[in-house]
């Protein structure tokens, strides 16, 4: 029975592949227009179908814009963020046979300065961003302003798949370490921020039970504290990144420096991290709909979410 299941586990990563690979070629080889237009009609109809993705983002969306906004006008937002989140896919199955000099005119920035300042001072700059938007777009832009940068990938099963996002980003020119599985990401990212170069994470999902308990947008929730680490032990500037779409292309906003007092590591840590959360409520209220957070972050959804993974297994003892 072991043996079955490990099977029907290798065919079921096969098949999420062999998916992703068909679908990579086929977006790519079609017209922009109507393949945009066919991922904005399945998306329609997963914002109607309303699983459980759908319905962590209503959840998290309620928690952006507030009590007071009429149901309907909810429903509405939350059937623009999934055709944001299509768009997303689309844009990044594309983006390998895209020309940098095709992406970055169409890219509008705020706050670059805050950028420029910090490495031209020598200093490490670490960029953390929300789920928003088309990061990898953020990141062909940051190449094109001359500043190379290393980031870090979340591993995906089945391993076929994660390469293919890794080798997609490393065409890019991205330069990507694996959060998990090898060595230590850390130290690496460490040795690049001591040497005034450039890092990028994304801050707005905790993962496991590890992070640091934050405010955000009224509620307890979980950011992760490596950016904020990063930034207490190395000197490096912490900068925002909010991203979002345009009718043109993309907009983006870098904060400037977020501060922490003096203090300890643990104290500087968190801190820090209090300061991306008020930039990241800032920049996710001005654009809700590209937003593309599908997990639960806030604690109260994370202790449901936690639950229900445990009920199967309370039933059957």
């Amino acid at each position: 029975m072991i043996q079955a299941r490990a099977l029907r586990g290798r065919v079921q990563d096969r098949a999420v592949d062999l998916g992703f690979a068909a679908g990579w070629r086929a977006v790519r080889a079609l017209p922009q227009r109507p393949v945009l237009g066919i991922a904005g009609r399945l998306a329609d109809r997963a914002a109607r179908r309303d699983g459980d993705g759908i319905q962590q983002l209503r959840h998290n969306l309620r928690r952006v814009v507030g009590p007071l906004m009429p149901q309907h006008e909810l429903d509405e937002l939350v059937r623009a963020g999934a055709r944001s989140y299509a768009r997303y896919w689309v844009e990044t199955f594309r983006l390998p046979s895209m020309p940098a000099s095709a992406v970055t005119p169409r890219v509008e920035v705020t706050g670059y300065e805050n950028i420029k300042a910090a490495h031209d001072a020598g200093k490490g700059v670490i960029l953390v961003l929300p789920h928003m938007g088309n990061w990898d777009v953020a990141g062909m832009w940051l190449l094109s302003m001359g500043l190379p940068f290393t980031t870090v990938a979340e591993r995906l099963k089945p391993d076929s798949l994660f390469r293919r996002f890794v080798e997609f980003r490393e065409e890019l020119g991205f330069e990507v370490l694996a959060l998990t599985g090898g060595p230590p990401t850390a130290p690496i990212l460490a040795q690049r921020l001591e040497a005034g170069g450039v890092v990028c994470l994304v801050g707005d999902r905790a993962f496991g039970s590890s992070g640091v308990q934050v405010d955000l947008f009224g509620e307890p929730a979980l950011l992760p504290p490596g950016p904020a680490m990063l930034a207490a032990r190395t000197g490096a500037a912490l900068l925002a990144v909010g991203i979002w779409f345009t009718d043109r292309g993309w907009g983006i906003d870098v904060t400037a420096p977020i501060e922490a007092p003096a203090g300890g590591l643990a104290q500087r840590t968190r801190d820090l991290t209090a300061g991306v959360a008020r930039a990241f409520e800032q920049q996710i209220a001005a654009h809700p709909e590209d937003w593309h957070m599908l997990q639960p972050i806030w604690m109260t959804d994370r202790a449901a979410a936690r639950a229900r993974r445990l009920a199967p297994a309370a039933e059957a003892g």
